[in-house]
Parts: structure tokens; sequence; C-alpha cells
């Protein structure tokens, strides 16, 4: 199962949250939270709504509470490694 990457991340906030941002912020700065980047808890819930479907695997409840972009990744890779 592939992991998600932070080029896929940056494509799911534009697609669900209306969120534009590049994969080299979301690189260089991981810690940013989603609030800083405008990505609102509706946001947050598309995109764990668009990985689910895309992946077919539930994220974790946890998922749609993480507050900054590399804590959703730490935690969605996680759950998709253990799923595979």
């Amino acid at each position: 199962m592939p992991q998600i990457t932070v080029e896929e991340l940056a494509a799911l906030m534009k697609k669900a949250a209306g969120v534009t941002v590049s994969p080299q912020q979301l690189m260089e700065k991981p810690e940013t939270g989603f609030d800083v980047l405008g990505v609102d808890s509706l946001g947050l819930l598309g995109i764990v709504g668009e990985l689910e479907n895309t992946h077919g695997t539930p994220m974790p409840v946890d998922a749609e509470r993480c507050k900054t972009p590399q804590q959703f990744l730490n935690l969605v890779n996680t759950t998709l490694m253990a799923g595979a």
C-alpha cells in the first residue's frame, strides 16, 4: 500500500478543502497548523473522506483531529501500512 505523499496531501487539500498549498510549503514547514493554512475541521473531514474513498481503508477517528500536515501524514501512513 503506497504511503500518502506531501504532493498527494496538497492535492487533497485543494480538492476537498479548496485550499491551495504547495507540496514544497508542506515539506518546509510540516508543523504549520491546518488552521494557519486555511483548512478547517470540515475541510479536514473532506480530506479524510477522499482518502477513504481512494484507498478503500477507513481512517482513524483521530485523523480529523490532527493539527498539522505532519501529524496527519504520520497517522494516515501508519494506518495504511498496518492495513497493507
